[in-house]
């Protein structure tokens, strides 16, 4: 088969595409022809050398994509040869076939094309994990998404709205705050120009945000804790403003309010099916009744890897950006 290959470190130039041996699927997996897979920002850091797979799995990018089961590994049960599935991936994406535990698997959501249903599970999974089952939103409070047009950002505004919060967002352009009011957020700050803890206290009386959905890490850190509600909860799910930031403990302690940290793809095996189950009960009825759409920027050529993690780093896109296998 053919999979983008990173054979060094480097630019979106460092993804090259080649003939690949083919996966074989273990105890409990399945062999999945790929249709489609979808652009993440943990595969440019993968690519830039930052972020490498764990041990033992694929060592090409893609942590999610949509296809067609091939074969069945040992021990698989409730999946047959050539049902329509979207995966959570730990890697291999971007690959004409991938072996996936059966645990991570998806049926495609009715309503959504097979190419179409890539752009869900790493969102939803995500989104689902941190927002609801970690940070544990309810109806009635305020959430904070950072990025509100990414691929993270417009799953965090649909949900939110689904189960009856008050969705704030921040982005950068008044386009992509556009697009966010479009899915439903309440509240939209223009990082650039705005301050979005001032902002957030006008648009909640001063009460603040019980949950915020962060992508920037130490650059944001002591505003999205000024920005916290008394008993509020900040979730770290990205690092792109830093790692090292500093956090003003009085502060929590007179919130009574929490700050947790979370990544998806090192979790056991038990920890992303239960996820995965999750999402299938609470995301997918939602998807399946409209409620809540994948949003897709674009779709390119996977061997065009390299143009998608362009636009991926260029910031233009709003939700995500697809690969289709040749």
């Amino acid at each position: 088969m053919h999979a983008i290959t990173i054979p060094e470190p480097g630019g979106p130039e460092a993804l090259v595409w080649a003939e690949v041996p083919d996966p074989v699927p273990g105890e409990g997996e399945v062999l999945v022809e790929v249709v489609a897979s979808a652009v993440n920002r943990a595969d440019v850091l993968q690519r830039q050398g930052f972020y490498n797979p764990p041990p033992g799995s694929s060592p090409y990018p893609g942590l999610e994509c949509a296809g067609r089961i091939t074969a069945l590994g040992p021990g698989v049960s409730g999946w047959s040869v050539g049902d329509e599935v979207c995966a959570l991936l730990v890697g291999g994406g971007y690959a004409q076939r991938v072996a996936v535990p059966a645990g991570q698997l998806l049926p495609v959501p009715k309503g959504v094309d097979l190419a179409t249903a890539a752009a869900l599970p790493e969102v939803a999974c995500t989104v689902w994990s941190n927002v609801f089952m970690i940070a544990h939103l309810r109806p009635g409070e305020t959430l904070l998404v950072h990025g509100g047009a990414s691929g993270i950002g417009t799953m965090a505004i649909q949900l939110g709205k689904a189960v009856g919060a008050k969705v704030v967002v921040t982005a950068g352009s008044p386009e992509k705050l556009a697009r966010c009011a479009e899915l439903g957020a309440d509240v939209l700050i223009d990082y650039r120009t705005q301050d979005f803890v001032e902002e957030l206290r006008k648009a909640t009386d001063g009460a603040g945000a019980d949950v915020i959905l962060d992508i920037m890490g130490a650059k944001y850190l002591d505003r999205n804790v000024q920005a916290l509600a008394v008993s509020g909860r900040l979730v770290v799910i990205g690092l792109q403003g830093g790692v090292k930031g500093e956090l003003n403990l009085g502060a929590l302690l007179a919130k009574r309010a929490a700050v947790m940290a979370t990544t998806l793809r090192a979790r056991p095996l038990q920890e992303k099916a239960a996820i995965v189950a999750a999402v299938r009960e609470h995301v997918w009825p939602l998807v399946e009744g409209g409620t809540v759409r994948p949003v897709v920027d674009r779709t390119l050529p996977m061997p065009d890897a390299a143009e998608a993690h362009r636009v991926l780093e260029s910031g233009a896109h709003v939700g995500k950006v697809l690969l289709l296998t040749p």
